[in-house]
């Protein structure tokens, strides 16, 4: 299978976030958030690598819309860290401008198959 951008990206991320899952444990004692975050951080580059092996169009389609949506969560608990101060805001802010980096990719990739099944 050819690399993929996106899959690459959210695996970096999906690392991140498993140290920040471990830092929020044992610094800030902090276990709801940090569950929540963890499911949802390291669930894109999991739907992502589905999708690239997906059996149809449609079912990459629906792996990459999950990605997306995941995503799209990821970043809520990021904010709500952020906004909360369980996070640094130098280290918020890099993890939130990854999880904008990667949220930009699936958006474009989500749209463009959606295109490209109208077409069709």
């Amino acid at each position: 299978m050819k690399e993929s951008l996106v899959y690459n990206k959210a695996f970096e991320f999906a690392i991140k976030i498993v140290k920040l899952y471990k830092y929020l444990c044992k610094e800030k004692s902090e276990y709801t958030l940090s569950k929540q975050i963890l499911r949802s951080g390291t669930s894109i580059g999991a739907n992502i690598k589905e999708g690239l092996y997906a059996q149809s169009k449609r079912d990459f389609l629906s792996k990459f819309s999950i990605s997306l949506k995941e995503c799209s969560e990821t970043m809520y608990w990021l904010e709500l860290l952020n906004a909360t101060k369980h996070v640094d805001s130098k280290i918020s802010k890099e993890l939130i401008y990854d999880c904008s980096e990667i949220n930009r990719i699936l958006v474009s990739i989500v749209k463009t198959t959606k295109e490209n099944f109208n077409t069709n």
